[in-house]
């Protein structure tokens, strides 16, 4: 049952905070610092494939939360901001390695950032919606 609710809690709490995140706070420094040429137009998002993709990260951090015997939002907030960092690191340096996304490289760092933030609260939401065992 934890699975299920961290899964849902989680992927709910990814779709906001990266609308939040992505959509306000980061979107003309995004636009600014990344190469818009691949990015689809407002309108014709492929929503099927973005609800896919946040409830499937939100299970992967729900099962290393799980496995790492997270206790309460201090063991969401580590573990999630640990594997944000690293997670967010490895798919960035990967993209500026291989690609021509990014305008320069504090683009990278700073979404390495939103991500350590994004699943830190991430990894509480969870935590903290597993209830007691």
């Amino acid at each position: 049952m934890k699975i299920i609710r961290g899964t849902i809690f989680g992927g709910i709490t990814y779709f906001f905070l990266g609308w939040i995140v992505y959509g306000f706070i980061l979107m003309d420094f995004m636009m600014d610092n990344f190469n818009q040429c691949s990015a689809r137009p407002d309108g014709v998002m492929v929503w099927w494939a973005i609800v896919v993709a946040n409830f499937v990260l939100a299970l992967l951090l729900t099962l290393i939360l799980k496995w790492a015997g997270a206790k309460g939002a201090v063991g969401g907030l580590k573990i999630g901001a640990l594997f944000g960092l690293l997670f967010g690191l490895s798919i960035d340096l990967a993209n500026y390695s291989m690609t021509t996304m990014y305008n320069n490289f504090t683009a990278l760092i700073v979404d390495v950032v939103a991500w350590a933030i994004i699943l830190a609260i991430m990894g509480v939401v969870i935590v903290l919606t597993w209830g007691k065992s």
